[in-house]
């Protein structure tokens, strides 16, 4: 639902930014290049303003905000790389991952925020949802980089516009730029938990979301150390990829969900 205190226009900019990344997916076929390019860059537009409204206005949090941003974190990248790589085509994913990040940001817009912990605890932010966007857009060229090998071998046409070794060097540009991004999110998380979250909360603790988050660091800290040592590429990469994300998906995103969906929680 929309909430009481967020604008009033963010209901229709919301349906605006699920419309632009909806229609370059349904009229793919009509729609040229540079009017589905211009769309998408409407909705990054319209998904970021709804982000603001609730991030900023609502001062609320939760699964689905921080999904909402991932989303719009991918979206940003892939703007910026078809801008080298022009022949890329991945409209279809990207265009439907954020039309559902909107909708469901817009129907569960999270919990209210803890005051005392609200001037730090952005910076945080920061640096968790880049590592999250940073590992979904890797997740996102690795799927396309596992089904182009996939029709190589078939000798069939990849369809996604770019070559495999490119597919292959993109994703793991993402995958070291989000260890980087993790990695500080857990060493501000350490050693500035007190400015973040507030004096009751300990240096360390070992709950459900460290404890994901640990396994998840580990999981790209071994694809990185296995595809140096080892030679570790295509599938056995970007399996070990996608248990990395998912684990990372646990640590936060998946703890709120459960908390607020299925145990109807709010922290």
């Amino acid at each position: 639902m929309i909430l009481a205190s967020s604008p009033s226009w963010t209901l229709p900019v919301s349906v605006l930014a699920m419309l632009a990344y909806v229609l370059p997916v349904l009229g793919s076929a009509r729609l040229g290049d540079r009017t589905a390019r211009a769309l998408l860059w409407l909705a990054w537009i319209s998904h970021a303003l709804v982000l603001l409204a609730l991030l900023g206005g609502s001062g609320r949090f939760g699964f689905a905000p921080a999904l909402s941003v991932t989303a719009w974190l991918v979206l940003t990248a892939y703007l910026v790389e078809s801008q080298f790589f022009p022949q890329l085509r991945a409209r279809l994913v990207f265009g439907s991952l954020g039309a559902a990040a909107v909708l469901l940001a817009l129907l569960f817009p999270g919990a209210p925020l803890d005051i005392q912990a609200w001037s730090w605890l952005p910076l945080h932010w920061v640096l968790g949802l880049s590592a999250y966007g940073m590992f979904a857009a890797a997740v996102v060229h690795g799927w396309m980089m596992t089904r182009a090998e996939r029709d190589i071998r078939m000798a069939q046409d990849a369809g996604n516009g770019l070559p495999l070794l490119t597919l292959e060097r993109l994703t793991f540009r993402f995958v070291y730029a989000g260890f980087v991004l993790l990695t500080a999110t857990l060493l501000a998380g350490t050693l500035f938990g007190e400015l973040f979250y507030g004096e009751d909360h300990p240096a360390w603790r070992w709950d459900h979301k460290r404890v994901f988050a640990v396994l998840s660091w580990l999981t790209f800290a071994l694809l990185l150390i296995g595809r140096h040592r080892w030679g570790w590429r295509g599938r056995r990469a970007v399996r070990v990829l996608y248990m990395g994300a998912g684990l990372l998906l646990l640590s936060y995103a998946g703890s709120r969900f459960v908390m607020e969906v299925l145990l109807g929680r709010g922290a």
